[in-house]
Parts: C-alpha cells; sequence; structure tokens
C-alpha cells in the first residue's frame, strides 16, 4: 500500500495510491488506515513529502561500501545525528545550493516512518512500529562537513531532506536495490543487504536514547558512491517497491 501526503491547492489530505489516481483518507494514517468516497486524480494534485516528522534521525557510515569508500572503520554502534524538520522537501522541491558551501553531495537513502510513539523498543518488536519506508536524499555540503568537524551545518540546511513519493507499507526492507542517478546517469548503487545495523536495530538503538513520535523518520545510511551535485541537475532516489524522488538543485 502506497501512502502519499498531498495538495489540491486548497487543501491537504493523505491518500492512498491507486496507479493514477489517489483516494481520499479520512484521517493521518499512523492509527489506523480509513478511507473516503473521495478521489483524486494524480494529474489534478501536488504531491508533498509524505509525512511531517518532528526529527529525522539520520545515520552515518552504515553502509560497508560507503565505509570502504571513505576509508573509516565500521562503528561498533549506530553512529547517529539529527537533521531538523525545517529540511524536508517533497517530490519535485527544489534543493538549495547554499551560498556557503562548494561541495553539495547526494546520498540516496532508505528512509523508515515510525508508526507509534516508540521508546525502549526490543529489537524483536521494532516492526510493529514501522508504517512504511520511503526514499530520502540526505544531502550534505561535504566542504562544510569537513571544516566544522561535525555535521549540523552541513546536514540541516533548509531543503536538505528531500523525502518522498509515498510510503510504502510492504517491503523488505532486508533486501531493496538503491539507486541515485543525476540528469538520468547512474552515479550510486546499493542494496539494503550491505546495512551494517539493520532498520529493526536502529529503531531499538535510537529509542533507547529519544523517544520517537508518529511520523517521524530514520535515515538509515547511505551506500557506496556519492559524490557532487551542481545547479541545474535533477537528482532521483530510487528504491524498489517504493518509487523514484525527483529533485532539481538550484543556486541560492
Amino acid at each position: 500500500m502506497k501512502i502519499v501526503r498531498f495538495s489540491t491547492g486548497k487543501k491537504t489530505y493523505y491518500g492512498i495510491l491507486n496507479g493514477e489516481s489517489i483516494s481520499v483518507m479520512s484521517r493521518k494514517p499512523f492509527q489506523s488506515i480509513s478511507l473516503t468516497d473521495e478521489r483524486y486524480p494524480m494529474s489534478a494534485v501536488k504531491l508533498l513529502a509524505p509525512c511531517l516528522p518532528s526529527k529525522i534521525v539520520a545515520l552515518g557510515v552504515n553502509y560497508r561500501s560507503h565505509a570502504q569508500e571513505m576509508n573509516s572503520q565500521l562503528p561498533k554502534n549506530p553512529l547517529i545525528f539529527i537533521k531538523p524538520p525545517t529540511a524536508v522537501i517533497g517530490p519535485d522541491d527544489h534543493i538549495v545550493y547554499p551560498p556557503s558551501s562548494h561541495q553539495v553531495d547526494y546520498e540516496g537513502e532508505l528512509g523508515v516512518v515510525i508508526r507509534k510513539k516508540a521508546k525502549g523498543v526490543a529489537v524483536e518488536q521494532a516492526k510493529d512500529y514501522i508504517l512504511g519506508y520511503t526514499c530520502l536524499n540526505d544531502v550534505t555540503a561535504r566542504d562544510l562537513q569537513r571544516s566544522d568537524g561535525q555535521w549540523t551545518r552541513a546536514k540541516g540546511f533548509d531543503t536538505f531532506a528531500p523525502i518522498g513519493p509515498c510510503i510504502e507499507t510492504e517491503l523488505d526492507d532486508t533486501n531493496l536495490d538503491i539507486e541515485t542517478c543525476l540528469n538520468g546517469r547512474s552515479v550510486q548503487k546499493g542494496n539494503t543487504r550491505d546495512l551494517v545495523f539493520g532498520v529493526a536495530e536502529l529503531i531499538s538503538f535510537i529509542s533507547q536514547v529519544m523517544t520517537l513520535l508518529p511520523g517521524d523518520l530514520i535515515a538509515t545510511g547511505t551506500p557506496g558512491g556519492i559524490g557532487p551535485m551542481q545547479p541545474g541537475v535533477t537528482v532521483e532516489i530510487k528504491i524498489e517497491g517504493i518509487g523514484v524522488l525527483r529533485n532539481q538543485v538550484v543556486r541560492g
């Protein structure tokens, strides 16, 4: 089931995507799914970011291939950091290249959307807290990351967390192909088999540190193959079973 959040120009709704039409939900999808009789064709709506997280908890060096290209050792525990909710944009929104950076990189990632309040969750129970999965681009000002020695500024600019186009509720998160393309050219490929810490482990670990709320997002890390984007480029994050998240980079 593909959950979307969309605007008709006047109102914003959650809905279920069925081919080229959307069935409108009567309420937010975090407790239960309830549909109205209302439908919209895809051509009549604008897709928005499929959730509005209070926080994005992201992972550093969580793919073996990425650790290898960065000449980093595999972390003994998940290396977590926060991206602010103000960084979130949706499908076809613009990623703004900040004037203070000279190297803005793409990082294609699997995003995990939390369904209900999670605190101190056991690994064995973690899947009960997942609403579904989405595509995410952990946009990073790489030069600022190197110069700052920590990641808040480099990861936290407005527009640096594109997510979408939907939340897919039925996926095997242990074996998903991820690909990033720039202007249609493949530049990054990976599979979640290569994760250092799997989704259930991440939910458990993070929920021991902070309470996860409905709609919060875990960005599970990026495979090897990261690289720069330039203004004017269209970047696509493709994850099998979810779809394609597409955004254009523009100069700030």
